[in-house]
């Protein structure tokens, strides 16, 4: 009867005389081979007899230890042939899917962000594009409980922030009357350059949603270039032209120049500040002449204000 058990499940000593048996037919076969079926076969382990020693019979095998390396021999076979038919690893097919999806996923996370991007790229070139040709259409302005410069488009309100109005303002902010749009004139403010941070943009009339989209807005109400009094100019920093992206990086002693349709102000920078958007004192009127800019910050965040004073270099 064949023992019908598993490799692993033989003892060493089983494992040592299965192999032994193997080994010592594998002999006898190439043997056979080589002398043919007739005559009697030696054993291949046995010295050859010598003049000085008596021819010794060789061992024979018993019919038992024959029997016993069959069944080893089978065990064997049959443990190969079970590991060749072994059935599909599926741990490592589901690894492999998995891996899969999560080269998918970041596939299109890059995709969506690399569209962001160029999209972002091209409001910017459009703004640029149109801000190389300002159109002085001054646009009513809203209501002064928010610094400008917002980076969120007004929603069904009107309101540019997501942000509500502090309670303390509301009662005041319901009583503004949007101040009427000036007639264009040279006093106007045209153009601003800062040459320490490379700006050169247009300026328009209103520093709401819309009139942003052209440039930098001069806020209506505020001192014109030169005169006294608080002159605001705001701008966005990460969208349509990413004009005062980098006033962060001004410096005390910066030049500022605003220039008009008969004349160019030089401003110097005299100090730099981060605020609240509520914080709109910083547009109140002056007794001498200042220059205001205001825009977001930090960069793509934009919950705050950053605030650039200089004063009239005259």
């Amino acid at each position: 009867m064949k023992d019908h058990r598993y490799v692993d499940e033989l003892s060493i000593e089983e494992l040592e005389e299965a192999l032994r048996v193997r080994r010592r037919e594998a002999r006898l076969k190439r043997l056979e081979e080589k002398q043919g079926q007739s005559g009697r076969l030696a054993d291949p382990l046995r010295p050859a007899p010598t003049s000085a020693t008596a021819p010794q019979r060789a061992p024979v095998e018993t019919p038992a230890a024959r029997a016993r390396g069959r069944q080893y021999s089978a065990v064997i076979e049959t443990d190969e042939k079970c590991k060749a038919q072994r059935a599909i690893q599926w741990g490592w097919v589901w690894d492999r899917f998995l891996l899969l999806l999560e080269l998918l996923a970041l596939i299109g996370v890059i995709a969506v962000a690399g569209q962001m991007f160029l999209t972002l790229q091209e409001i910017n070139a459009e703004s640029r594009a149109a801000q190389a040709m300002p159109t002085p259409t001054p646009t009513p302005v809203i209501s002064a409980a928010l610094l400008p410069g917002g980076h969120t488009p007004p929603d069904a309100q009107g309101q540019s922030e997501p942000a509500p109005i502090p309670t303390h303002l509301q009662g005041l902010v319901a009583e503004v009357t949007p101040l009427p749009v000036p007639t264009a004139s040279p006093e106007q403010a045209q153009r601003i350059v800062i040459p320490a941070i490379g700006v050169d943009a247009p300026v328009v009339e209103g520093d709401d949603w819309e009139t942003l989209k052209q440039g930098a807005g001069h806020r209506i109400g505020t001192a014109n270039p030169g005169e006294r009094g608080n002159c605001v100019i705001s701008a966005h920093n990460d969208i349509y032209g990413e004009i005062f992206r980098a006033l962060p990086e001004l410096k005390v002693g910066d030049e500022i120049f605003v220039h008009t349709e008969t004349q160019s102000y030089r401003y110097v920078v005299e100090q730099s500040r981060i605020i609240e958007p509520t914080e709109v004192s910083v547009m109140a009127p002056t007794s001498t002449p200042v220059l205001t800019l205001i825009s977001c910050y930090p960069y793509g965040i934009d919950t705050h204000r950053i605030v650039v004073i200089g004063a009239l270099d005259s």
